[in-house]
Formats: structure tokens, sequence, C-alpha cells
């Protein structure tokens, strides 16, 4: 009976891995969906710096399970968003023109001078690019800073806890290490000599309404909002999928 208790004990923990997996495998999703369940109960256990389970596993160790864990999916998510095409070659989080350019787009369209307006949004994009590995030290600091209790908030809570928590303990710092980078990065990809031409050309045209825009707040807004749509994906399938165990400490704390 002993052995089975452990057995069982030991199973209750490896559910609780479902959450700390970093990848992004969509065909097992379905079969783990009791799995973050079992691991609430779990959780409520740790506490102190005792052992933990029948893995006798204190909880420093699987702190630090935690912080590589999520240190590896924000890093993955930092790398895709940073290369080429990070923004502006992916549907799901392209910077497009701010809203008040866009009369001013489709107008410059029937004149022959859509061009500008293309040009313009890739470069935004391409600004949000090289923007986008500022990320990294920030959510590394916010990762090494996480509590016993910040980790029961994210197991315990939504399919989102975990984004929610980045999102709120690094958003403005975010905001303020974006901004003069894109601000940097838009005079280097020449985002403002593109702007200028659009304008400019728009301006010619009589009879039509001002187009102005604050590029920089622009591009940092949907750049935030891009990064933390994949960070919410990826904690998804860390709540659901098995794991990438790619590291001796991850293949410690939630390996077989």
């Amino acid at each position: 009976m002993a052995k089975i208790a452990r057995l069982f004990s030991r199973r209750k923990f490896l559910g609780a891995s479902a959450l700390l997996a970093t990848t992004l495998t969509a065909s097992t999703v379905s079969a783990q969906t009791d799995l973050f369940g079992s691991a609430k109960g779990h959780l409520k256990s740790l506490g102190g710096t005792g052992q933990v389970g029948s893995a006798g596993l204190s909880n420093e160790t699987i702190s630090a399970g935690l912080k590589e864990a999520l240190s590896v999916g924000t890093r993955r998510i930092v790398s895709q968003l940073s290369a080429a095409n990070g923004y502006f070659g992916d549907k799901a989080i392209h910077i497009p023109l701010p809203g008040s350019l866009q009369n001013a787009r489709k107008i410059l369209d029937t004149g022959g001078f859509g061009s500008l307006a293309d040009d313009l949004e890739l470069r935004m994009n391409r600004a949000a690019e090289a923007a986008a590995p500022e990320a990294g030290a920030i959510f590394a600091d916010a990762i090494s800073s996480m509590s016993l209790e910040d980790v029961r908030a994210i197991y315990e809570g939504p399919d989102d806890s975990a984004t929610h928590w980045f999102r709120q303990r690094t958003g403005d710092s975010l905001t303020a290490r974006f901004t003069p980078v894109v601000k940097s990065s838009m005079a280097e990809v020449g985002v403002v000599k593109s702007y200028d031409a659009f304008v400019g050309q728009y301006a010619k045209i009589p009879f039509v309404p001002d187009a102005k825009a604050e590029l920089s707040t622009h591009v940092v807004g949907k750049a935030l909002d891009g990064l933390f749509h994949y960070l919410a994906i990826e904690e998804k399938a860390i709540r659901t999928d098995p794991i990438a165990r790619s590291t001796d400490l991850l293949k410690k704390v939630f390996g077989n």
C-alpha cells in the first residue's frame, strides 16, 4: 500500500509538469485536459523549505524548475518575434498602419501611390522585430523574482494566469524599454523618412483631411500585444501538453 501511495503521489506531481511544458504540440492536447486539475490540489501542499511528495524534491528545486521552464518558453517567443518577418510575416501579429492613416492609404491606392503605405507598414514591423530582444532581460528579471505565492496563483488560476502575471509584472517595464528602442529602430530602418513620404504625397491631394499618427506609440503597443499573444498560446500549451524536457533540471523535476 505504501508503494501504491507513493506512485499515486508521484503521478499527481507529474500532472503539475504539464503546466511547465514549453512545447506547442497540438496533437496531445485532448489527452491532457485533466492533468492541470490534479496539479492544483498538489500545489496547495507546497510551502516552506521541506520536501515535496515521493520524489523528495525540495521547493527550491521545484521553483528552479518552474523558472527554467518559463525561461525556455519566453526565450523561444522572443527569438521567434525578433527574427526577420517575426511580425511582418505573421498574420496574427502583423502591425498595420494606425487607424488614422488607413483612409489616407485608400486614397493613395486610388492614385497609384499605394507602395508608399506598403513601405511604411513594412518598416514599422521591422522596428518591432528589432525591439523584441529587449523583452528577454525583462522576462528574465520577472521570472527570477517569482515567489511561491506567484506559483500558486498561476497554477490555480485560469488558462491565462501566467500571461496576466507577466503583463502585470512587466508591462510598464516593457513599454519603457521598448519605446526608445522602437524610436531608434524606426530611424534606422527608415520609418520616419517613409512616413514623411507617405504624408507628403497624401498632402498633395486637394480637399482631404489631415493624416497624422504617433507611430512610435502605435508600434510599441502593437509589438507588446504580439508578444503577449504568443505568451498566451504558449501558456495554454504548457497547461495541456506533455513536455519537451530540454535540460537536466527539467528532466529531474518533471521527468518520469
